[in-house]
């Protein structure tokens, strides 16, 4: 999904100025254990599934909307996992963000993994120890949900 129509017209009027945006993540396991991730279109690297919530959208919806809208996966959440801000970030565009973001750990529902919008170049499920090259925030969202009650979410 493109940039939301709320940015869009926030920025006709800010420029590339700063925002303070609501995001999410999704820390996607299925029951091989595998975590879900995308390679992004803008800056080339694989990350876990995030994205803005729209306004007055609840958090754990709008990151099941993320994955479903950017990988055809259909999740169900496990656990909230981290409540932290990320940023800012200076997008390809020059827009520049910071994030109040909530990650979440979920379970794999069904669907194939596979590239649904234009936000990502390359989409799939990956074994723990074969992760392609990660931010550290994402390790750490990853280890995060594996921890979250002493039993990985694709074991619950």
């Amino acid at each position: 999904m493109p940039t939301p129509d709320f940015v869009l017209s926030l920025r006709e009027r800010i420029g590339h100025d700063p925002l303070w945006l609501p995001g999410v993540t999704a820390v996607v396991f299925n029951a091989e254990g595998q975590v879900l991730l995308g390679r992004r279109a803008d800056n080339g690297r694989w990350a876990l599934i995030t994205g803005m919530l729209d306004p007055g959208e609840e958090p754990g919806p709008g990151a099941l909307r993320e994955v479903e809208e950017e990988t055809g996966v259909h999740a169900e959440i496990v656990h909230l996992i981290h409540v932290g801000s990320h940023g800012p970030v200076t997008f390809p565009n020059e827009d520049v963000c910071s994030f109040l973001n909530l990650a979440f750990s979920c379970r794999y529902v069904e669907g194939t993994a596979r590239v649904n919008d234009d936000e990502s170049t390359d989409v799939g499920w990956y074994d723990l120890d074969a992760l392609p090259t990660l931010s550290e925030r994402h390790r750490m969202l990853i280890d995060l949900a594996l921890t979250a009650d002493g039993v990985p979410a694709f074991q619950r």
